[in-house]
């Protein structure tokens, strides 16, 4: 973390907003799973998990939207922001459950799916910042 003189904020490296390489990376890995299900005999449990993979995204980008929407008020508050994503993850929560319980065994592919992309997120952001924050330094 920088400044450019005492009394300025800190300047943060550029966090990727782009969501086309989880998507692609994503998209790799549905394919190594469903063949690898395949494979095993569970097909469903790779399809499942194409389906988790695709929520989280889809999770991502509203989240996104949302976000821009709020931020480019004139006097932007929390409160939307949290209910709206209390709204949003509750939904997600109930269709994942709903789904693994009702196709089990292979609906668990989805809350892996689930999982999977969120860490590919987390990953997209921090890498780039931590490789922004070393040079800085």
């Amino acid at each position: 973390m920088t400044t450019s003189s005492s009394d300025s904020a800190p300047v943060f490296p550029d966090v990727p907003l782009s969501l086309v390489r989880p998507a692609i990376l994503s998209g790799l890995l549905v394919v190594v799973a469903v063949a690898a299900s395949a494979y095993l005999g569970h097909i469903m449990f790779g399809i499942w998990m194409f389906v988790g993979l695709a929520l989280s995204l889809a999770n991502a980008k509203l989240v996104q939207l949302y976000v821009q929407g709020i931020t480019a008020e004139e006097n932007p508050r929390k409160r939307p922001i949290i209910v709206n994503s209390a709204l949003r993850l509750a939904i997600l929560t109930v269709v994942a459950l709903v789904v693994a319980f009702v196709a089990r065994p292979d609906g668990i592919g989805v809350m892996f799916g689930l999982a999977l992309c969120q860490v590919i997120l987390v990953l997209n952001t921090v890498i780039p910042v931590m490789k922004g924050l070393r040079t800085q330094s």
